[in-house]
């Protein structure tokens, strides 16, 4: 387990020194972030969220203590790890993927769950609906059926001469059957002919992105997964040793050697998740806290990627990213 404490170490930090002698102590307020991967390097895409709250007036190590806990990219450790965060009786828990979220309101009624979420939350079951979750948990939901459609027109535009695109699908993804749709709609509406494939465990991305190679596919959609965002980095080397484009669903993709990501602003996602912490961490109840659909959506082109596979990109998608990665 990722952490920056140990379990005692958190458990003890819960008090503050009194100001005055005769003052009653003050608890700082326990925050447990649960990360899909390697908390370390998601802590980094997470900054802004750290940021944002310092900002509200959260200071760490004054008025807020954030234990970091890591999924290790293994969906078998989910559930364990969400125990673990409910068993530590924080303020909060911030769960930020789906994933992380179901297991966290699984393993309490109790504690406030905060989620960042490419899922429809209402349909995985989260929140009875975005307007009114009904439930413990509320948070920011970054992903819509519409940005998949631009997503696939981007592809065609910058690659006119491919017909052929594959797609990775987590077959235990709460959402799997719904997602497959939504690509499968979107690829006909962009003309393109989609050959998609789904997996269990991550062990069988390699074989998969092979066979994308062996069968002339050079372009492959990396659909909102779990599994996959917690081994990204590792997806990312497997696709360029097969010559492959990955094409992610938001920018952390990119950064690892996706040829680009198209999807909700994830600095706008961290930050409204911040504003959510502030509101329920000063009482609000999630179950009457709105989830709040991020709209500000980016494309992120990394050019170092383009030079690898030999592709030229074409000036007017260029000129339509909002990120270029040299």
């Amino acid at each position: 387990m990722a952490t920056r404490r140990t379990l005692i170490q958190l458990i003890g930090a819960g008090i503050v020194a009194p100001r005055i002698v005769l003052a009653q102590p003050e608890r700082k307020a326990l925050v447990v972030v649960l990360f899909p991967g390697d908390s370390e390097n998601d802590e980094r895409l997470a900054q802004p969220f750290f940021d944002e709250m310092q900002r509200l007036g959260w200071t760490e190590g004054a008025s807020i203590t954030y234990e970091r806990l890591s999924g290790r990219g293994a969906r078998e450790y989910v559930e364990n790890l969400a125990k673990i965060a409910a068993g530590l009786e924080p303020q909060l828990i911030y769960a930020t993927t789906g994933t992380l979220a179901l297991a966290a309101v699984k393993a309490t009624e109790s504690v406030p769950v905060l989620f960042m979420t490419a899922s429809d939350p209402v349909g995985s079951g989260l929140v009875h609906s975005l307007a009114k979750p009904g439930r413990n948990a509320t948070g920011t939901y970054q992903f819509r059926k519409d940005t998949v459609t631009r997503c696939l027109q981007l592809v065609r535009d910058a690659f006119p001469q491919q017909k052929r695109v594959g797609a990775v699908f987590d077959r235990r993804g709460s959402e799997v059957s719904r997602q497959r749709t939504t690509y499968d709609e979107a690829a006909r509406h962009a003309g393109l002919e989609l050959t998609a494939v789904e997996f269990t465990n991550f062990e069988a991305i390699p074989k998969i992105f092979a066979n994308f190679r062996r069968d002339g596919i050079r372009t492959v959609l990396i659909a909102p997964s779990f599994t996959l965002v917690a081994n990204r980095i590792e997806a990312g080397k497997f696709a360029l040793r097969n010559n492959l484009a990955l094409v992610g669903y938001r920018r952390d993709w990119a950064e690892v050697g996706a040829l680009m990501s198209y999807g909700a602003d994830g600095l706008e996602s961290l930050k409204r998740s911040a504003g959510l912490a502030n509101r329920i961490l000063k009482g609000s109840r999630p179950a009457e806290v709105p989830v709040e659909q991020v709209t500000k959506v980016e494309l992120v082109i990394n050019m170092g990627t383009a030079k690898t596979l030999g592709l030229t990109i074409p000036r007017q998608v260029l000129a339509r990213a909002n990120h270029v990665l040299e």
